[in-house]
C-alpha cells in the first residue's frame, strides 16, 4: 500500500511532465481513495476499463489517454458522466499520462515499440521529441516489415508506398502521429511507422517513395502503460493489472 501523491510524484518526477505542452492533463484528473493497493492500467480510460478497475478492486486506473481533452466540451453529461460516475462511486483514482508517456527513452511507447520490434533506435527528435529514428537489425522488404508488425501486435497494418524500396532506416511515432510524415521523409527514413492513417499521407508516400505504415493507434500504444506499471509494481511493491480492449483503430 502506498499513498496516492507519492505513486503521483514519482510518476511525475519519472515522465517529466513539467516538460511537455500537451492537449490534455497529465497526473491525476479523477480523485479516489488515499492509500493505493492495487492499479489497473489501461490504454484509454473508457467505460470498459472503468468497470474493469470496479471489478478488480482497484485503487486506481492508470492510463494513457485519459478523459479531459483540449477540444472536447467541458460539461459532463452523457458517456462522459458514466465514466466519471463510475470511478466515483468506487473510489478509485483515475491518473493519465499522454504525451509524457509517448516521449519516455525507456518506459514510453516509442521505446516500448522498439523494444518488442527489435529496432534500433538511434535518436528521439522533432516536435516536443516526439519521433524515434533507428534502424532495422537488417534489411527487409515493407512485407517483410508489415508482417513482422502484424505478427507482434497482432493487427494487419495499413501500407502504402516503398514499393520496391529496401527498408533499413526508419522513423517511427505511436499513436495518431500521421501529421509527421514529412518530418520523417525530411529525416531520410526508408519508412515511417505509426498508429493511424489520413488521406493525405497516400499520395505523400506514393509521391516520395517513402513507405507510410499505419500500424494501429491502439496496438501501438499498449505498452507504454504495460511498462509504467511493471515500474510502479517494482518501486513501490504494488499490485499492477493490464486491462486490454480489442480496438481496432
Amino acid at each position: 500500500m502506498s499513498a496516492r501523491q507519492t505513486i503521483l510524484d514519482w510518476c511525475n518526477q519519472t515522465l517529466q511532465t513539467s516538460l511537455y505542452k500537451d492537449y490534455a492533463p497529465n497526473g491525476l484528473q479523477i480523485e479516489g481513495k488515499e492509500e493505493i493497493r492495487k492499479i489497473v492500467t489501461a490504454v484509454t480510460a473508457s467505460r470498459a476499463a472503468a468497470t474493469y478497475a470496479v471489478e478488480q478492486g482497484a485503487d486506481m486506473l492508470l492510463v494513457h489517454h485519459g478523459l479531459f481533452w483540449k477540444s472536447e466540451p467541458v460539461t459532463i453529461t452523457g458517456w462522459k458522466k458514466d465514466r466519471i460516475a463510475t470511478l466515483l462511486a468506487h473510489g478509485i483514482n483515475m491518473a493519465g499520462y499522454h504525451l509524457p508517456l509517448d516521449a519516455h527513452p525507456v518506459l514510453g511507447n516509442n521505446a516500448q515499440l522498439a523494444a518488442r520490434m527489435d529496432w534500433a533506435t538511434e535518436y528521439q527528435f522533432g516536435e516536443q521529441n516526439l519521433l524515434n529514428a533507428g534502424r532495422l537489425k537488417a534489411p527487409q522488404t515493407l512485407a517483410q516489415l508489415c508482417a513482422g508488425l502484424q505478427n507482434r501486435l497482432g493487427r494487419t497494418p495499413v501500407a502504402v508506398g516503398g514499393e520496391g524500396r529496401v527498408i533499413e532506416r526508419i522513423v517511427w511515432c505511436t499513436g495518431g502521429a500521421q501529421g509527421f510524415f514529412q518530418t520523417a521523409i525530411d529525416e531520410g527514413a526508408d519508412a515511417y511507422i505509426t498508429g493511424e492513417i489520413s488521406e493525405a499521407q497516400y499520395h505523400l508516400a506514393n509521391e516520395t517513395g517513402v513507405a507510410f505504415i499505419g500500424a494501429g493507434h491502439h496496438a501501438t500504444e499498449r505498452y507504454g502503460i504495460q511498462a509504467l506499471g511493471a515500474a510502479l509494481a517494482q518501486e513501490f511493491n504494488i499490485e499492477t493489472v493490464f486491462f486490454d480492449e480489442q480496438n481496432p483503430a
